[in-house]
């Protein structure tokens, strides 16, 4: 059971900034704001379509930015900080056996279930202690993101980093987007390219629920 002090811990905001204050030019497509993700309505927590994250994790993100500029490109964003309440709503899905609306978009080849027991949706998520992000690169040149050979929350075995499912091309985008982040203090995961933590989250141990709008942080 929760103490109180852990209670307060999980709506305190105050190391919580708004993502595109601190890197001025991110884009930015919040899919659990929208209707157009894996489960097919809006997500419980998911207040305004922007993405809130930690200060350190902001400030890790803006030299990401600032470097892949210079090489052509302009960060997309689909997700940053996650409620807990956004999990709770997940797993309640997952139980949930006929809503499969999403499913020929998603996760074609997957039980609902596998998708928690393989690992691509977890019932405590990193996101939820502020410092992982989902993201992409966009290439400026072509007006378009970088071709990562599979979708965002696209759940199958493309989307592992490593995939042999994809073109050279495909891998080497992959590789690169890879190589910004870790050489920024970002961890991956091994079957979600799009996937990240700060190796050195401030919060490694709260899962936070306040919910994600600007009004929501302390200024």
């Amino acid at each position: 059971m929760s103490t109180d002090f852990e209670k307060r811990a999980a709506l305190d905001s105050s190391g919580f900034v708004v993502l595109a204050d601190h890197v001025p030019g991110v884009v930015q497509e919040i899919r659990y704001y929208s209707t157009y993700n894996f489960v097919g309505d809006r997500i419980d927590g998911y207040e305004e379509p922007c993405a809130l994250i930690t200060i350190e994790a902001a400030r890790a993100l803006k030299a990401v930015a600032n470097q892949a500029a210079v090489m052509g490109y302009r960060l997309k964003i689909f997700d940053a900080y996650r409620p807990a309440a956004a999990v709770r709503n997940f797993v309640l899905w997952g139980i949930e056996d006929l809503d499969l609306r999403m499913k020929p978009f998603f996760y074609p080849d997957l039980e609902k279930q596998e998708l928690f027991s393989r690992g691509y949706i977890a019932s405590r998520s990193s996101h939820s202690r502020g410092s992982t992000v989902d993201l992409t690169l966009l290439d400026m040149a072509k007006g378009r993101e970088a071709d990562m050979g599979s979708p965002f929350d696209f759940f199958s075995e493309v989307s592992h980093p490593d995939s042999t499912l994809v073109t050279e091309e495909q891998h080497a985008n992959r590789m690169m987007l890879q190589d910004l982040m870790v050489r920024n203090g970002f961890v991956p995961i091994d079957c979600e390219w799009w996937h990240f933590t700060l190796e050195k989250e401030p919060y490694p141990d709260t899962y936070f629920e306040f919910p994600v709008s600007s009004s929501s942080l302390r200024r």
